[in-house]
């Protein structure tokens, strides 16, 4: 059996996905070192695997980025680009450092590592090591068929639509230029060559694992044959002990159930949870809503609000979700038929708006802090059309098609040396 290595971000969307394929490879009988942050290292270690814990690299802890990056602007488009240039780029030759001294002491038969942890794909390079890339957020590799990732836009169709996409791309090149020097300079310290732009640095052209499906995707003709779709990786939790008497009420409820999630990392009430409690509180249906540990203010008779959910048992009872976006949250949503109303603000969210929408799973909202009618407007458009839910319905039946961890081991285990060709 192999000796692997998987590599996190401590982002929860991007640990969740990467521990499901780690669970998936130790059941298949390979030994597996984890290499993320202390948060949620103990997470992997309950699997069975081995830690390495981060030395070199900066740690930090993805609720307060600003305690282990104080140069980081708070809020904004700058903050964005602030992120990926300390966080990302400028966290990987730490990354590098412990990964080198780790596959000196123990040497790792295959690499794999989700999107944002350049510096497995940096020792892949200089150590000639299969590698794998983990697309744990909406793919972003860039095409000739679409609008630049990152700007919450569905490709446009005709000669007009392209053309808008095409000039969008060369501009939005100008703007990442930055990033593009920062990993240059990064890349030539470490001794490898300096040219690669950074929206194509972390996926592998070995093997890129995509969490998804292609029918919540926009449609590529160009995807390259690397890149292989999984499904979905990480499986919704379940309650565990007992079933409380909150859950069972929702269970017994016969009206329409909708369900509101703002996430983990942006929780601030007011931007949606809220909102969308003030939205409904006149309908007849039942909202069950997280919280995220956060203080609610005003909470309708007909709301259920609770510090955390266990999606598994949900959202199978769902009618709708009212969400902010979250790649790893939607992709759930969808394995399980529920059509979404979706407000993405920052990061990837937008584009995770941008192709439920797309794809006919729901509405995007094109804001983070959307006003209580708007919500009102989509939810009641939501449940007044079947059509959002048969769609979303037949994405749900190819994310599970698709294998999800185990399909992901078992193209992880084909980058060995002497393995039987890749299945399709």
């Amino acid at each position: 059996m192999a000796h692997i290595l998987v590599a996190s971000s401590p982002f929860a969307g991007h640990v969740r996905p990467t521990l499901a394929v780690a669970e998936a490879l130790l059941l298949r009988g390979h030994r597996v070192t984890a290499y993320t942050g202390r948060r949620y290292a103990r997470d992997f270690e309950a699997l069975g695997c081995r830690i390495l814990p981060w030395q070199a690299a900066t740690d930090y802890d993805e609720r307060n980025l600003a305690a282990s990056f104080p140069q980081l602007p708070s809020t904004g488009r700058r903050a964005v680009f602030a992120n990926l240039e300390h966080v990302f780029i400028g966290n990987a030759p730490g990354q590098l450092d412990d990964l080198r001294r780790a596959h000196a002491a123990r040497p790792f038969d295959i690499l794999v590592g989700e999107q944002m942890m350049l510096g497995a794909g940096m020792l892949a390079e200089l150590q000639s090591l299969p590698w794998a890339s983990l697309s744990v957020l909406p793919l972003s590799l860039p095409s000739r068929n679409l609008p630049p990732s990152g700007l919450g836009l569905q490709p446009l169709p005709g000669a007009l639509g392209h053309a808008r996409d095409a000039l969008l791309r060369r501009v939005t090149r100008r703007v990442m230029r930055p990033l593009d020097a920062a990993l240059a300079e990064v890349r030539k310290q470490a001794g490898l060559p300096e040219h690669q732009l950074f929206e194509q640095a972390g996926f592998s052209t070995q093997l890129t694992i995509a969490h998804g499906a292609p029918g919540i995707e926009f449609p590529r003709p160009d995807l390259p044959g690397y890149v292989h779709y999984a499904g979905l990786l990480a499986r919704p939790i379940v309650h565990a002990g007992p079933e409380p008497d909150w859950l069972r009420e929702v269970r017994s409820f016969k009206g329409p159930v909708v369900l509101v999630t703002q996430g983990t990392l942006n929780t601030d009430p007011q931007e949606l949870l809220q909102p969308a409690l003030d939205a409904l509180r006149d309908e007849d249906l039942l909202v069950v809503a997280s919280s995220a540990g956060r203080s609610v203010q005003r909470i309708p008779p007909n709301a259920r609000v609770h510090e955390f959910l266990p999606f598994g048992d949900l959202l199978p009872m769902a009618s709708c979700a009212v969400t902010n976006g979250g790649w790893g949250g939607v992709l759930q949503m969808a394995a399980a038929g529920v059509p979404m109303v979706v407000a993405g603000g920052t990061l990837d969210k937008p584009e995770v708006a941008a192709r439920v929408a797309c794809a006919g799973l729901g509405l995007d909202l094109r804001t983070g802090t959307p006003t209580p009618r708007k919500i009102l407007r989509a939810v009641r458009s939501i449940l007044a059309e079947p059509g959002f839910r048969t769609r979303t319905a037949a994405v749900g039946d190819q994310l599970h098609r698709l294998g999800g961890a185990p399909r992901a081991a078992e193209l992880i285990e084909s980058l060995a040396p002497g393995a039987s060709p890749r299945v399709p």
